[in-house]
């Protein structure tokens, strides 16, 4: 019994351990290809330019817009922006586009996510700006 739970203790205290790895690398275990966050790609940059501070009046003029992709499926986050200030034609296009080219990355690298679902928490006006919700999304 002893010796089983030392065996338990030792897998554990292993599995804590934390190295330095390169983000350009990510080391692979076992096979398994790694998991990678979000990168701020050309895509991303122009959608975060283009939402800017995303100024309000109204809870009405907040939305939030899905970006990315987890492997699982559904969006890697939520930005919040406002439709008083932001072409929001432009934007949801860039919201398809960084889906696709996150899609196509996890294809290629044959990465893997936890599938979890991250409902839409819509947005809402705070002090004149818009942020991201707790509840629905803002209609």
């Amino acid at each position: 019994m002893k010796n089983l739970i030392l065996i338990l203790l030792f897998g554990a205290t292993a599995a804590c351990t934390t190295q330095a790895h390169d983000p350009a690398n990510p080391p692979v275990k076992d096979g398994a290809p790694p998991v990678v966050a979000l990168q701020p790609g050309a895509t991303v940059s122009e959608i975060k330019r283009l939402i800017g501070t995303p100024t309000c009046t109204e809870n009405a003029q907040c939305r939030s817009l899905p970006v990315g992709a987890l492997a699982c499926g559904g969006p890697q986050e939520y930005l919040p922006y406002s439709t008083a200030q932001t072409d929001e034609k432009a934007l949801l296009t860039l919201s398809e586009r960084s889906k696709t080219e996150r899609q196509a990355e996890i294809g290629r690298t044959g990465e893997m996510s936890i599938c979890i679902h991250r409902p839409d928490p819509g947005a809402v006006c705070v002090a004149g700006a818009c942020q991201l919700g707790s509840g629905s999304p803002a209609a």
